[in-house]
């Protein structure tokens, strides 16, 4: 049997980094076995739905290229299907409704609670013949084993037991007919034919009652695997301030889905020493069954380091593309664009501090670094303006940087004496690409009006 996997999102809210992953390692294991990986909206809180957040769901999977098999499959499309499973339960003695009141069960639960056990329906209607009480709309729950165990075999974790007395008889149908969480995924994962469950491992108390409905079902029990959640640095939960923010926010901060797939890849499995994936290479190597069963810890150094070198092993007409995105348009071509983006290539981290970059040298400065322009001599711009006169077009990166050497050799200057004021002239600032890199890219001519504007302030 070929594996089927999916991914099961609520649209209550954006997909995080976190669902990220889960999706990626169950679509991972899906093409690794030549299988289907499928998408489903778990949609049935109709009060807390968001369309927003549905698209935006959508539109991460797009932007991962991490194509579902199939079409989107809506919970919220499916309620007259669980229906009919409800009933077939009922019909079967597999189901039965209780009576119970709010107001009844709270009452239970103190008593419980004053006796020190776990608060826990106590069956009364399980084989209830007698006359329903009036003006209760009941629940549906369905019949859990009275004893033994309800085991299941983690990838992860390895084996489960859980006693039967720990699950008691739970609602598969509210009051007003709508099915409960753990029914509707029992049944949508046993219909769309799903073979194996890679999921947070939140999720781990949930799986015995699922497997009660499968059971009860007469449908195959897939196989799970429950996966360790992303902990900030200090080993607590992941918060939107550590990054557990929308996926499609890491697009808007400039980073490379190539880079965020990488490095979510390897928090809770790895391949040996390797670091950088293709997503050739992950669906080549990856197995759940190599899954980390300790918790892994979401580090910002690292998701920055596996950016730059996307961004650095990129075309540069693709990247150039790409900057449009963030408000720059290159119109640089052939040598220049290639000399100034192998230059900022080396010190970006994101395409936002690219793009920033490449507009820092494009852009003739508005204003001047303070405290450099301070610290500029009526000398330091004699000798800038001597040397952009002895400058001519043509030249390579390399001959503009021996005329620099050349003519601080000539004037016996340092190069902190001769190189921030043309900084400050050319950029406006310290720090940035090399002045030989500029003068390429900018021409001479471009250089002069950016000597003699700073001359004149």
């Amino acid at each position: 049997m070929s594996v089927v996997t999916r991914f099961a999102p609520s649209p209550t809210g954006y997909l995080h980094i976190g669902g990220l992953r889960t999706a990626l390692f169950n679509y991972l294991y899906a093409k690794n076995q030549g299988g289907k990986f499928l998408l489903r909206i778990e949609d049935t809180d109709l009060q807390r739905n968001s369309q927003e957040a549905t698209e935006a769901i959508i539109k991460a999977f797009e932007w991962c290229e991490m194509h579902h098999d199939g079409e989107v499959v809506y919970q919220s499309q499916r309620f007259p299907l669980y229906k009919e499973y409800i009933q077939r339960l009922l019909d079967e003695g597999k189901a039965y409704y209780c009576y119970m009141t709010k107001e009844e069960l709270e009452a239970l639960r103190e008593e419980q609670r004053a006796n020190k056990l776990p608060p826990r329906y106590d069956n009364r209607y399980r084989d209830f013949k007698g006359t329903p009480p009036e003006g209760v709309q009941p629940v549906v729950r369905i019949k859990a084993p009275l004893e033994g165990s309800i085991a299941f075999e983690d990838g992860v974790k390895g084996r489960i037991e859980i006693s039967a007395k720990e699950i008691d008889d739970f609602i598969i149908a509210r009051s007003d007919g709508t099915p409960t969480y753990n029914f509707v995924v029992a049944i949508d994962d046993a219909l769309m034919g799903v073979t194996d469950v890679i999921r947070g491992d939140d999720h781990t108390t949930n799986t015995p009652k699922q497997i009660v409905v499968y059971e009860a079902l007469g449908f195959k029990v897939p196989k799970f695997f429950h996966v360790p959640m992303i902990l900030n640095p200090e080993g607590k939960k992941l918060s939107k301030r550590d990054g557990a923010t929308d996926v499609m926010e890491y697009k808007q901060m400039g980073y490379l889905h190539e880079a965020l797939l990488n490095f979510l890849v390897r928090l809770g499995w790895s391949s040996g020493d390797k670091e950088i994936f293709s997503m050739e290479e992950m669906i080549s190597l990856f197995s759940p069954h190599n899954l980390n069963s300790s918790a892994s810890c979401y580090n910002q150094s690292k998701l920055d380091w596996l950016n730059n070198h996307y961004i650095r092993e990129m075309n540069n007409t693709k990247l150039k593309s790409m900057l449009v995105d963030f408000g720059c348009e290159v119109s640089l071509q052939g040598e220049k664009l290639e000399v100034l983006f192998e230059a900022l290539k080396e010190r970006n981290y994101t395409l936002v501090s690219f793009a920033k970059g490449v507009k820092e040298v494009l852009n003739a400065p508005s204003e001047y670094d303070e405290k450099m322009h301070s610290r500029l001599t009526e000398q330091g711009l004699e000798n800038i303006s001597k040397f952009v006169a002895t400058l001519s077009d043509g030249l390579s990166v390399s001959e503009y940087e021996a005329k620099s050497k050349e003519f601080m050799s000539e004037h016996s200057l340092k190069p902190a004496d001769f190189l921030q004021p043309l900084r400050l002239a050319i950029l406006g600032k310290g720090g940035g690409i090399g002045m030989a890199e500029c003068i390429f890219v900018l021409g001479v001519s471009e250089i002069r009006a950016r000597v003699k504007n700073l001359n004149l302030l």
